[in-house]
């Protein structure tokens, strides 16, 4: 598989309760996901919080995920940044640790315009990995359009696949006859059915964090086309699967793992732990998660 296809699980950071970054969990945690059949990793993505990690703790992190990763386990580091030479000198990085290709969000200092992410996408290829561009018009207020990515496509062969993130589950149909080329990976747990039903050849997922057994089977079923067996499984993972998308996702998916015996750990500011309400809420959606029987993963996935 390329190195962006499958299960490519958006790594949590694990912070000590004085908040100081833990690389000996967190490599742990990278062997464990490959362990229970997870595809790849990918290190300060913005489940990993990568914009409150200092530029040694970002550089640790991916170096940690390349030499934890079993043969057979990809990884895919987010690079991400403010300006394009910030970006490029994060797949520098990469690309040095030994990762397999890049995750990259258009720039996010403002709502740049289609020249400009372009251009952006195009000095970050000059590093020669393989980009997935990272479509989250949410946060960056920039939206990677089907009719923009066919053009990143024609100009900028690097980028190789799109992580769509906008929730419209009908765009990967227009991406298809715009930017065929062009690999789309599901970037939110709760469109995960829907867009492998059109064609999503990855994941790159959230959830699998604290559930990834159950995760893997659920995609393999729904890439396999098994829905009958694939329907029921996304309806019982899909209460929690929701809180992927929402803008509390960190502290949701970090309770999630310690509640199932993973360290997710406090998260650092801005970002406050949530309300007792809202985590007595992930909790009750992971128990139902947790209470359906996880099935076997396909033969030959």
């Amino acid at each position: 598989m390329q190195p962006w296809h499958g299960v490519v699980v958006a790594t949590a950071t694990p912070f000590r309760p004085d908040l100081s970054l833990d690389l000996d969990r967190y490599a742990a945690h990278v062997a464990w996901l490959a362990g229970a059949g997870c595809h790849g990793v990918t290190p300060a993505g913005s489940l990993g919080e990568y914009q409150v990690l200092t530029d040694a703790e970002r550089a640790d992190l991916v170096r940690a995920a390349v030499e934890a990763a079993p043969p057979g386990c990809s990884v895919v580091p987010g690079v991400s940044a403010y300006g394009a030479v910030e970006a490029r000198g994060w797949a520098e990085h990469a690309a040095s640790a030994g990762a397999g290709a890049l995750l990259l969000l258009p720039p996010n200092a403002y709502r740049a315009g289609p020249d400009e992410v372009v251009a952006h996408y195009a000095e970050v290829a000059k590093v020669g990995l393989p980009i997935v561009a990272y479509n989250n018009p949410y946060d960056t207020r920039v939206d990677l359009t089907p009719e923009l990515l066919a053009r990143i496509a024609d100009e900028v062969p690097e980028v190789v696949a799109v992580k769509e993130f906008s929730g419209d589950v009908r765009r990967i149909y227009r991406l298809r006859e715009l930017a065929p080329r062009l690999d789309v990976l599901a970037g939110a747990d709760d469109v995960l059915l829907e867009l492998l039903v059109g064609g999503a050849v990855g994941w790159i997922a959230g959830f699998p964090n604290a559930l990834p057994e159950i995760s893997v089977a659920l995609y393999e079923l729904g890439r396999a086309g098994r829905l009958d067996e694939a329907l029921p499984l996304y309806q019982a993972l899909h209460p929690i699967f929701r809180w992927d998308s929402r803008h509390t996702f960190i502290q949701a998916i970090k309770i999630a793992m310690d509640e199932v015996g993973r360290y997710g750990g406090p998260v650092r500011l801005p970002r406050l732990p949530l309300a007792d309400a809202d985590a007595a809420a992930v909790r009750a959606d992971l128990a139902t998660a947790l209470a359906y029987p996880a099935p076997p993963v396909p033969a030959g996935a």
